[in-house]
């Protein structure tokens, strides 16, 4: 599927804190917890967890989010489908649908029980 401009739009103007207990509860339903949630979050984004209740307290849109976050340098290689969208293939004039879709993808691995030294992605040697 290709991302236009409309939705990386929409996307960019949804609110973190209406989202967050979503990903949330649907870990939890599936036996992890909110610190795991929060260490890929942190790994992610640079955001600890107190940063995350600042952004969800101030009511930040995901453009908002996205833009103080600093992305992991290993987010690349983040890859696969999420919703139909092949991460790689996101053209770059859509870095923020990007990286939301790259956060989706590690909140799935992490409620499909994947080790967490896979979810956090490391250059290999």
């Amino acid at each position: 599927m290709k991302v236009t401009a409309e939705k990386n739009e929409k996307v960019a103007n949804m609110i973190f804190a209406s989202i967050y207990p979503l990903y949330l509860n649907r870990l939890e339903k599936n036996g992890r917890t909110k610190e795991e949630f929060h260490q890929v979050l942190e790994w992610f984004t640079g955001f600890d967890e107190d940063q995350v209740q600042a952004l969800i307290d101030e009511k930040v849109t995901f453009g908002t989010f996205f833009q103080r976050a600093k992305i992991n340098p290993n987010a690349h290689l983040i890859k696969g489908v999420v919703c139909g969208y092949r991460i790689e293939e996101i053209e770059d004039q859509f870095e923020l649908y990007k990286q939301c879709r790259q956060m989706e993808k590690l909140i799935d691995e992490l409620a499909r029980g994947r080790k967490m030294e896979k979810i956090l992605r490391e250059e290999k040697k």
